[in-house]
């Protein structure tokens, strides 16, 4: 089931994607259940697809989970999943700009699945991982490397506004054998299976939540396969994941302070 979170007439709604049209949800669903309205909207007459899910406190990321981005970062794929944080105000939906900061001269897209946590999970076991999954979406971790390089830690190149495009809808299901795919103006830049990480899903969630207690509505990160690189203002990223949907959105310059 795929859900999406999109405006509409002037109100932000929640709905159940159906073929060509949204079954509006009389809340948001992770707290409110699926109970319906009645009411159709046609995709075609949906203000925009909006970010499915803003995260209540964080978002959680999972740096060098694929051996081949580690190796060509410089290094080996951890032992253990390499946790960090990004902000919710770095949080953007389908279609909207990633926005370059003055700051950096090197702006890279990293295209990762996303989980969504359902339920309030604290020292869950892999083996119940699948309890607190609401679902899983599509996220572009953002990241100024020049910064991430010079500053010795990742807060600031990872956490810029704009750097964590979501989207374009939240999936229920979601096949492990799955393909992610990232495109930078319609040329193939990363391809890999989801079954290609070192720290898989359950692992990620068990390990996740011995460090931080996760809330509902949270979102992980799951890591970047190779083929990450730069993207300048004008470009268009698209991330991919089978069965889930693609996330595309465009790139511009910062505008200059006044």
């Amino acid at each position: 089931m795929k859900i999406a979170r999109f405006s509409h007439d002037g109100a932000i709604s929640y709905g159940i994607v159906d073929e060509d049209a949204l079954v509006v949800l009389a809340g948001d669903p992770m707290f409110a259940g699926f109970d319906t309205t009645g009411e159709r909207v046609p995709l075609g007459k949906v203000a925009a697809l909006l970010a499915p899910v803003i995260p209540r406190s964080k978002v959680v990321a999972v740096g060098k989970n694929y051996r081949d981005h580690a190796a060509e970062m410089g290094g080996e794929a951890p032992a253990e999943p390499l946790l960090f944080l990004k902000p919710n105000t770095a949080v953007i939906g389908l279609g909207d700009a990633i926005v370059l900061p003055p700051q950096s001269s090197q702006v890279d897209f990293e295209g990762e699945l996303a989980v969504v946590i359902g339920t309030i999970a604290k020292n869950v076991k892999a083996e119940d991982a699948a309890d607190y999954i609401f679902g899983y979406t599509v996220a572009n971790d953002v990241t100024a490397r020049d910064l991430q390089k010079t500053d010795g830690q990742w807060t600031r190149a990872k956490g810029f506004d704009t750097f964590c495009p979501l989207g374009p809808v939240i999936e229920t299901e979601l096949d492990p054998e799955a393909a992610i795919r990232t495109r930078v103006n319609g040329e193939l830049k990363q391809e890999a299976k989801l079954s290609d990480m070192v720290h898989d899903i359950p692992s990620i969630v068990a390990y996740a939540s011995s460090v931080f207690t996760l809330l509902p509505g949270d979102v992980i990160l799951t890591g970047t396969p190779a083929g990450v690189g730069p993207i300048v203002a004008g470009d268009t990223v698209e991330v991919e994941v089978e069965g889930v949907g693609s996330l595309v959105n465009p790139v511009r310059a910062a505008v200059p302070a006044r």
